[in-house]
């Protein structure tokens, strides 16, 4: 079976970010088992967006039937449709009205970018810079979640949601990653004049 990039540290990404949000993933789906699905419904269909990201990362890594252009824009959309459900629509309540706030804003400005990323004619030539920005974004928002569980009392919801909260950063990475190190191959294999 071939394999999509060729260096140790590109292969090393991809796996790292399989690997965490496999188990993060595992971790939420025993959550929903364990708690119900009356419950933690909203969990479940979280998770059926990340499966499908990690899905697309394997079988684009294995060079599995996915061009850059397919993975890219199905792993941002559904990025995109979690960001919407979980972050906008059906934010989750945060006492701190700044943390809620700034959260709100974040997750905005991540549907903004991921969408100004698909919307531009010459998608390819988005630089490294913005697309480290869409990931740096994911992570604010949640290092605000992690925050705010802190600061809150906690309850038997408390693990699982700090797991399930660095799940998209995770994916959100391995996006960027995939879409940087693809950049730098085929920067690599143009000729030079």
């Amino acid at each position: 079976m071939e394999i999509r990039f060729k260096s140790k540290a590109s292969i090393f990404d991809v796996l790292v970010t399989l690997v965490a949000a496999v188990l993060s993933v595992g971790i939420m789906l025993y959550g929903v088992v364990h708690f119900g699905l009356h419950v933690a419904w909203p969990e479940l269909v979280l998770n059926l967006f990340y499966i499908a990201c990690l899905v697309m990362m394997g079988l684009y890594f294995f060079k599995i039937g996915l061009t850059t252009k397919q993975f890219n824009y199905w792993c941002s959309l559904c990025l995109g449709v979690t960001v919407l459900l979980r972050d906008i629509l059906f934010a989750p309540p945060i006492a701190i009205y700044p943390i809620r706030l700034a959260c709100l804003t974040l997750a905005v400005a991540l549907v903004l970018m991921l969408t100004y990323f698909y919307a531009r004619k010459e998608w390819e030539t988005y630089s490294k810079r913005n697309l480290w920005m869409i990931c740096i974004v994911d992570m604010l928002i949640a290092l605000l979640y992690h925050i705010d569980i802190y600061l809150e009392p906690g309850d038997e919801f408390t693990a699982y949601m700090l797991t399930e909260i660095w799940i998209r950063p995770t994916i959100t990475y391995g996006l960027v990653a995939c879409f940087v190190k693809e950049q730098n191959e085929a920067q690599n294999m143009e000729p030079r004049v």
